[in-house]
């Protein structure tokens, strides 16, 4: 039976090495990702070479008992926490000089706690990765990982530097789809307060105007009127009756079988799902390479993306990829197995595999996807910004033209009277 060597990341305590005995490659990967580790390399033992000194794998008890210091930073923090730190080694200061200085820098304050515990677990020996699993836990697996594969290749400043730009480029990413979203909800929302004070304080008040005239009402201001009254008797259950749905539907998509139902239902939602999906593929493509440009493994790096990924739909995919790959299949022909995946996108992915560039392959399909998202975004705001002000404009002009309609037929009457 071979016997594999192997290096991996130990989960809150970092890198590690040693050597499994298995029958074939995919089997010693699941072994040892029953044994919570990372693989960031595997190969056999060739014949005659030395046994590999195994590092003791961590104790996961000792990991708990530790007392680390927390502090959440927000992206931006991290983003400049990575440039900084990335200046500083290029400039060819070593990690706990280089730490030392931001830590003296009046403009860094806000990370200032973080890069001290940094420090001080490097000045213990710790390494940087392990260092930052228990500096903050704001540092994810992706970005701890990346980390590790810096140190061992010896490139940390290089490594760092890309995972700057990544990160700013996924910012943005959000940043782009957010602000899609921003003016379509402010105009709805400014439309529905005021239907709701026209129909619980003018329309009630109009009411009692009019009735007292005794002359008969237009349809459309009756119409109106009952809307109101219904809505002062039943407006309240109406509404406890949304808040008690609300929270059925909070809670359901909690759970891992609504998260999947709902994440996959978003996906198909007309102009809104084309623009998560072409969001979700640029993500995917963007990390994906940044994790296999830089060392690690395409299997370790479907790993990680399946934890990082928001959308719990894409997760089960990529977990059936990544039990397609462990058995030794293709990247590319797992996707196919899979479905789901655009054809272009796979196409791109297969030309990178036949090349042997696949970090490139993902970082054309990154551009391709962010283009798209581009345009799906501009066609979603230019359907849906007119779309809504003429909603509004009819729904406040259609209460507008019965209050008018009622006001002015009862004021005829009067004169004709």
């Amino acid at each position: 039976m071979p016997i594999f060597l192997y290096t991996a990341i130990a989960s809150g305590s970092g890198p590690t090495s040693g050597e499994i005995e298995a029958r074939s490659r995919p089997e010693a990967l699941r072994a040892l990702e029953q044994r919570a580790l990372q693989v960031v390399s595997l190969r056999v033992r060739e014949t005659g070479e030395p046994a590999s000194a195994a590092t003791p794998l961590p104790s996961r008890h000792a990991a708990a008992s530790a007392d680390p210091s927390r502090f959440h930073l927000s992206r931006a923090q991290i983003i400049l926490f990575t440039e900084e730190l990335a200046d500083l080694l290029d400039a060819g200061l070593q990690l706990e000089p280089a730490l030392r200085a931001m830590g003296q820098r009046q403009e860094l304050r806000g990370i200032g706690e973080v890069v001290a515990v940094l420090r001080d677990r490097v000045t213990e020996g710790i390494g940087f990765s392990t260092a930052l699993r228990t500096a903050s836990p704001s540092f994810g697996d992706l970005y701890t990982n990346m980390a590790a594969a810096g140190e061992m290749s010896g490139s940390l400043a290089k490594i760092l530097r890309r995972q700057a730009k990544y990160l700013q480029t996924m910012d943005d990413l959000q940043s782009r789809v957010l602000q899609a979203f921003v003016y379509p909800s402010f105009v709805f929302g400014a439309g529905a307060v005021l239907i709701i004070v026209f129909m619980t304080y003018l329309v009630p008040q109009l009411t009692k105007l009019l009735t007292e005239t005794g002359k008969e009402l237009p349809l459309a201001t009756r119409i109106l009127i009952a809307i109101s009254d219904f809505l002062g008797v039943y407006g309240l259950w109406m509404l406890a009756a949304a808040l008690i749905g609300g929270a059925f539907f909070v809670t359901a998509i909690q759970q891992p079988e609504g998260r999947l139902r709902w994440d996959r239902a978003k996906l198909r939602l007309p102009l809104i799902g084309a623009v998560l999906t072409a969001r979700l593929y640029a993500q995917f493509s963007q990390t994906l390479g940044n994790l296999v440009g830089n060392g690690i493994p395409l299997l370790n790096a479907l790993r990680l993306m399946g934890q990082a990924s928001d959308n719990a739909h894409f997760t089960h995919l990529l977990k059936r990829i990544l039990n397609l790959v462990g058995d030794g299949g293709s990247f590319t022909r797992a996707m196919r197995t899979v479905g789901d995946f655009p054809p272009l996108f796979v196409d791109i992915v297969a030309v990178g595999e036949q090349t042997g560039d696949l970090p490139a392959a993902l970082e054309k399909a990154a551009i391709r996807y962010e283009r798209e998202l581009s345009r799906r975004i501009e066609r979603m705001t230019g359907m849906i910004q007119p779309l809504v002000i003429v909603v509004m404009a009819l729904m406040v002009g259609a209460v507008a033209y019965s209050m008018i309609t009622g006001i002015f037929q009862t004021i005829t009457g009067l004169r004709v009277h």
